[in-house]
C-alpha cells in the first residue's frame, strides 16, 4: 500500500507540473507533504516507534534538505561567478570565435553542444557538465535566436548517455549492488554504448537543422564582427584586458572540481570571491553586481531545496523502497525470460519514478536473482538497467538534483525541458537496447 502512495505523488507530481497546474517549487514541496501526511496518519508508514507525527515529517524533509545543501550552495555561487564574469565581458571573445568557427549555423552549433557535453561530462557529474556547458553556450543560442530547450535537449542527451562510463554512478552501483567487475557490466555493452553516442549525433544534426529552418532569413542579421559586440558597454563593466586572467579563473575552479581538489560549493565560493576581487575593487559596484544576479539566484536555489525536500519525504518514508518491491512482485512469471529486455525498455522511464540508490540498491538484486532463477545471466539485467536508469534519464528526472540546475540554467521549467528532452532520450536507451540485443549482450 505504501508503494502505491510512492506511485501516486509521484504520478500526481509529474501530471500537475506537465499541465502546469502547479508551479514546480510548490508542487515538489506540497505534493510528496500531503501524501506523506495520509500514508503516515493511516498507520501505512512503520517507524521504530511506531508512532507518526508532524515532527517525523520535519525530519524527513530536513535530511533532504541535508543531502541537497551542498548542491545548493553551489548553484547559488556559480549564478553569482558566471554572471560576474559575463557582466566582465569574459565569454564574448569565445563567442565570436566560435561564431567564426561554426558561422551562422546552427547544426554546427547544435552538435558542438552535445560534443562539449560529452567531453565535459568525463568527469561523470552532471552538475559540473551543466554548470559548464550551459553559461558557455548560453550567449551564442541567444545571438542567434536558437531556442534554450534545444540547449538543454542537447547537454542532457550528451550527460546522460556518457553516465554510462564506469566510473559513472548508475554503472559504479550496479556494479557494487551485484558485487561484480567492469569487464563483466561495462564492457559487453561498448558497442551499444557507442551506438547510443552516434544516435545522439544525428539527434543534434535533427534539431540544428529544426532550428535553421526555423530561423531561415533571420540568421543574415547575426552580426560577428567581434568589435560590435566589444564595444557596447553602457555600465563600464567589461573588462577585455583582464580576459586572460578571468579565463585562467575559471580553467582553475574546472581543474580543482574535477580532480576533487575541494568541493564544488567552495570552489565556486572562492571563485566568486576572486571574480569579484579581481574585476571590481569599488565596493558599491560588488554590490550592485551581486544584486543584480541576486533574484535568478535565489530563485533557482528555492527549487533545489524544494527538490531536496521532496527526495528527503520519498526516501525516509520508505515509499521508494515499497515501490521497488512492488515491481519486482508485479512482473508476471511467464515473462521472466524476457526480463533483460522488459528492464531495458522501462530502464529510463523508470528515472522518473526511482533514485538511483532506491533502484540499484534495492530494484536490481532481486530482478536479477530473479533472472538468475530463469536461467539468465544476472549481470544482463544490470547491463539493460545501465543503458537508461539515471543515464539517459538523469537529467529528466525531478529525482536529481542536478536536473533543477539544467533547467535553471537554461532559463525553461521543469516541464518544458521534458517534453523537449523525453522522447530522444528515451530513443537512446532504445537504440543502445537493439544493438544490446543483437550483439548478444543483452
Amino acid at each position: 500500500m505504501l508503494g502505491l502512495f510512492g506511485v501516486i505523488t509521484i504520478a500526481a507530481l509529474l501530471v500537475l507540473i506537465m499541465t502546469k497546474r502547479l508551479q514546480t517549487m510548490l508542487a515538489l514541496i506540497l505534493v510528496p507533504i500531503v501524501s506523506c501526511l495520509i500514508a503516515g496518519y493511516a498507520g501505512l508508514i512503520k517507524l521504530e516507534k511506531g508512532v507518526f507525527t508532524i515532527k517525523t515529517l520535519g525530519t524527513f524533509i530536513t535530511k533532504g534538505l541535508t543531502s541537497i545543501a551542498p548542491t545548493g550552495v553551489m548553484f547559488i555561487f556559480a549564478i553569482l561567478f558566471f554572471g560576474i564574469l559575463t557582466d566582465a565581458g569574459t565569454f564574448e571573445p569565445i563567442i565570436n570565435k566560435i561564431l567564426k568557427t561554426v558561422g551562422k549555423d546552427p547544426v554546427k552549433i547544435a552538435v558542438g553542444t552535445l560534443v562539449l557535453a560529452c567531453i565535459v561530462h568525463l568527469d561523470g557529474s552532471g552538475a559540473v557538465t551543466f554548470l559548464i556547458v550551459i553559461p558557455a553556450m548560453m550567449p551564442l543560442y541567444k545571438k542567434m535566436g536558437m531556442k534554450m530547450t534545444t540547449l538543454a535537449t542537447l547537454t542532457a542527451l550528451g550527460a546522460g548517455t556518457m553516465n554510462i562510463l564506469p566510473w559513472g554512478g548508475p554503472t559504479l552501483r550496479a556494479i557494487t549492488a551485484l558485487n561484480s567487475s567492469v569487464d563483466k557490466i561495462f564492457t559487453p555493452i561498448l558497442v551499444p554504448f557507442a551506438a547510443g553516442l552516434i544516435f545522439i549525433v544525428l539527434v543534434a544534426v535533427f534539431l540544428g537543422k529544426r532550428e535553421k529552418n526555423r530561423l531561415k532569413d533571420t540568421l543574415d542579421a547575426v552580426v560577428l564582427d567581434e568589435a560590435s559586440d566589444t564595444a557596447k558597454d553602457d555600465k563600464g563593466l567589461k573588462r577585455p584586458q583582464l580576459f586572460w586572467i578571468n579565463i585562467l579563473l575559471i580553467l582553475a575552479a574546472i581543474v580543482v572540481m574535477l580532480k576533487a581538489i575541494l568541493p564544488p560549493a567552495v570552489v565556486f565560493m572562492i571563485a566568486t570571491s576572486l571574480a569579484l576581487l579581481i574585476n571590481y575593487r569599488d565596493i558599491k559596484t560588488q554590490k550592485d553586481i551581486v544584486d543584480s544576479h541576486a533574484k535568478s539566484a535565489l530563485m533557482m536555489a528555492s527549487m533545489l531545496f524544494a527538490a531536496g525536500a521532496f527526495i528527503g519525504i520519498m526516501q525516509s518514508s520508505g515509499m521508494l523502497t515499497a515501490m521497488a518491491q512492488g515491481l519486482v512482485k508485479l512482473l508476471p512469471q511467464s515473462l521472466g525470460k524476457a526480463m533483460p529486455i522488459i528492464v531495458g525498455v522501462i530502464s529510463m522511464p523508470a528515472s522518473l519514478v526511482f533514485d538511483p540508490d532506491s533502484y540499484y540498491f534495492g530494484v536490481l538484486p532481486v530482478l536479477s536473482q530473479a533472472a538468475q532463477a530463469y536461467g539468465l545471466d544476472p549481470t544482463m539485467v544490470a547491463r539493460a538497467s545501465i543503458i537508461g536508469q539515471m543515464t539517459t534519464g538523469f537529467p529528466v528526472s525531478p529525482l536529481t538534483a542536478s536536473t533543477f540546475l539544467l533547467t535553471g540554467l537554461s532559463g525553461i521549467d521543469l516541464a518544458e525541458h521534458q517534453k523537449s528532452t523525453f522522447v530522444y532520450a528515451f530513443m537512446t536507451t532504445l537504440v543502445m537496447l537493439v544493438v544490446g540485443v543483437v550483439t548478444g549482450a543483452i
